[in-house]
């Protein structure tokens, strides 16, 4: 994982949107198309960008395809964040 693929993949609404669905238990690809007015393609495309970064797996279920989130990538996020911030105000504290 790469923190810069996953800003990347968090900079953009549609994908911060589909995490968002996510948080409630894995989806296929066309039940998150559902909630979009855009062609499963691009849909895809969405999803592709956020499993190179680690955010979503998925898993393949006779002809479904479901898709959940990985936590462990958001527990690595918030702690490399919990970091910074904590070196940031030891740093503002010197």
């Amino acid at each position: 994982m790469s923190f810069n693929e996953v800003f990347k993949a968090i900079a953009d609404p549609t994908r911060r949107k589909i995490l968002s669905l996510l948080r409630n238990g894995e989806l296929t690809a066309g039940e998150i198309a559902s909630h979009f007015d855009m062609q499963k393609p691009s849909v895809s495309h969405h999803l592709k960008i956020l499993k190179q970064a680690d955010l979503v797996q998925d898993r393949r279920e006779g002809q479904h395809i479901y898709y959940s989130l990985n936590t462990t990538v958001f527990q690595d996020l918030l702690r490399w964040f919990c970091d910074f911030v904590e070196k940031g105000e030891k740093h503002g504290e010197e």
